[in-house]
């Protein structure tokens, strides 16, 4: 019997119960077993990435991008997680889940992970995951609706940002005042 292995990184229960139930749904009515794995910081996930095959097994990886620091501060965030895991060129595919709907963040982690799927949390229901896993697994890329609606802002503005600009727009936002700007 053939095995799918998947690794879910998120600090909410009621998240990963979630994930677990719409991928043990999609595959209850074939030959296939799931094995899924649940990581509720990134001390437990970033232990498993290097002491065992769990990561380099998975076929499909669920990472929250707001998660609290790595006890050693080395790892920030799931983005950290994410970009770590394309680096070892792992043939898992991941799929981005996050509340957070800023723009500049989304177009970030876009460019950071390219992710197989991004599930912005407030765009999904029941329905939506299940359509979400199962396009992400036979026929990726999946986004949701606000990270598509920003893919359709981006292609029909007529104003090009490249990555200084990016980076310049961000500190504004944030209010960092040129005096406290590194030379």
């Amino acid at each position: 019997m053939k095995a799918f292995n998947v690794v879910i990184v998120d600090d909410h229960p009621l998240i990963t119960d979630s994930y677990k139930t719409a991928i043990e749904k999609i595959f209850s009515s074939g030959d296939i077993i799931t094995n899924v794995t649940i990581h509720n910081n990134l001390d437990s996930a970033l232990d498993d990435f290097k002491n065992s095959t769990v990561f380099s097994e998975a076929d499909l990886i669920f990472l929250d991008i707001q998660l609290p620091p790595s006890k050693d501060d080395k790892v920030f965030s799931g983005e950290d997680l994410g970009v770590k895991i394309r680096k070892n060129e792992l043939s898992a595919k991941i799929v981005i889940s996050t509340s957070l709907n800023d723009n500049f963040r989304i177009h970030g982690l876009l460019k950071s992970i390219n992710p197989e799927g991004f599930l912005i949390k407030n765009d999904i229901n029941k329905t939506e995951l299940l359509i979400a896993i199962d396009k992400v697994i036979h026929t990726p890329p999946y986004y949701s609706h606000t990270v598509l609606q920003l893919m359709r802002d981006q292609v029909s503005s007529d104003i090009v940002l490249d990555a200084n600009d990016r980076k310049i727009l961000f500190e504004l936002s944030i209010g960092t005042k040129l005096k406290d700007c590194k030379r």
